[in-house]
């Protein structure tokens, strides 16, 4: 579980992120959404432990997150940054199997989670080939792979961030990534999901944190936070909000 109480951060003395308190509980998905510099990024960044908080305490697993060692702290916790950046001709397997480098699970266990990883990121028709010959669609579901397979196959006590995982995908691929991601949290990992689609969060999130100016608008169930009134004082767009007629969630629509 990742706790994160009162964080505070600063950039070049400006307060980019302030008053964040939440609980990444066991099994959750928790979908983080705003406006473009609302802090989406930063929040990942800062609860990945690549930024530093000014204020306020991160722990991970009941310990605070910069008292684990690296090798302890990629046991955890798995970070998909918004790009991954990878200049090399591996194999897409090889790619994906540097999620293993923190575990010491032996050669075949290994090759068992890239294959279930690859398959689960609907990549495992793209192995053995050239990573820089993917699509940039296809490089993003290498890379969640590669995440999934860090902390395969999911369970309580690892936790997973990943910034924009769907960003390059067509409407097929964010439905399928969204649903590996949700199966991985119903296995028991901790999941927070930085998105821009409010319909996306709203069927695969069990709970929202939508941010403003770097501070917490809305936290909440889907149907809690995506009222009209707070999607227009957060994003500036006058919607509709109705029921799906098959599933129940919320469903956004701009007048």
């Amino acid at each position: 579980m990742l706790r994160v109480e009162g964080v505070q951060v600063r950039r070049d003395s400006k307060i980019v992120l302030a008053d964040i308190t939440l609980d990444l509980l066991p099994g959750e998905v928790l979908g983080v959404l705003g406006p473009n510099g609302a802090g989406k990024s930063t929040l990942l960044s800062t609860l990945s432990g690549e930024l530093q908080e000014d204020q306020g305490n991160v722990w991970l697993d009941q310990q605070a997150l910069s008292a684990w060692s690296g090798a302890q702290r990629a046991q955890r916790l798995a970070v998909l940054p918004q790009t991954s950046t990878l200049d090399f001709a591996f194999r897409v397997e090889e790619v994906v199997g540097m999620g293993r480098l923190p575990h010491q699970t032996g050669k075949t266990r290994d090759e068992q989670i890239i294959t279930a990883a690859l398959q689960a990121a609907d990549v495992g028709h793209l192995s053995g080939r050239n990573y820089l010959a993917l699509s940039g669609g296809e490089r993003q579901r290498v890379h969640l792979a590669r995440v999934l397979a860090q902390l395969w196959p999911g369970e309580a006590g690892q936790t997973l961030l990943l910034d924009e995982p769907t960003s390059m995908l067509d409407p097929l691929h964010q439905h399928t990534i969204l649903q590996a991601i949700r199966a991985f949290a119903d296995r028991g990992a901790a999941v927070l999901v930085i998105l821009h689609d409010l319909n996306l969060a709203a069927r695969y999130c069990d709970r929202m944190l939508l941010l403003e100016q770097g501070r917490p608008y809305a936290l909440g169930t889907p149907t809690q936070v995506l009222q009209p009134e707070i999607v227009k004082a957060v994003f500036g767009l006058e919607v509709l909000v109705q029921p799906h007629p098959e599933r129940g969630h919320p469903l956004v629509i701009a007048r």
